[in-house]
């Protein structure tokens, strides 16, 4: 999976200094640190637009900064954040109204292998490309999953059973064994 810039980097000067005035700067850098790479795949996985997703990590970690939500553990801060990824790109792609999305052109900068899984993923429809990549790449359970979709454990199961058969049948049987 590819790496994105630190969502911070645009996050404006005048923003960072009034958040090192409220203390808040520590506690936002360090969920950026922990949990960035993760949001922007997120997205990216489901707009499949780097820049894109890209916008909606800042838009996130906004969000994260003007609610402050307390914790009591990093899983549950971890949930919060995709689940707010996920409302985020739904409303995205329902505000410019898209009906159908590109695959992006340029991804050249993956290796081989990975660049083969990843034009495949984004090929596949967004009800078995989003289960996948938040049990395989966010390591979330079934029924974490469910709650994040919301839809039962057992659809989300189908849905990742039904996603690797296509992928399967997409790269064939040898590379997806390896």
């Amino acid at each position: 999976m590819q790496k994105f810039p630190s969502p911070m980097r645009y996050i404006s000067r005048k923003v960072v200094s009034k958040l090192h005035k409220q203390n808040k700067a520590a506690d936002l850098e360090r969920v950026i640190r922990q949990y960035g790479h993760g949001v922007q795949s997120l997205a990216f996985t489901y707009l499949k637009n780097r820049h894109d997703a890209e916008d909606i990590a800042q838009e996130v970690f906004l969000t994260y900064l003007q609610k402050a939500p307390a914790f009591a553990d990093g899983k549950k801060e971890k949930s919060w954040l995709m689940t707010v990824t996920v409302n985020r790109c739904k409303s995205f792609l329902r505000d410019i109204r898209r009906t159908e999305t590109q695959l992006p052109e340029d991804l050249s900068y993956l290796p081989k292998d990975e660049l083969d899984l990843m034009q495949a993923m984004l090929g596949l429809e967004e009800k078995y490309r989003l289960p996948l990549h938040l049990h395989y790449y966010e390591g979330y359970s079934l029924a974490e999953i469910g709650n994040l979709l919301r839809c039962p454990a057992a659809t989300v199961g189908s849905r990742i059973a039904r996603g690797r058969e296509k992928l399967k049948q997409i790269l064939g049987e040898d590379f997806y064994e390896e």
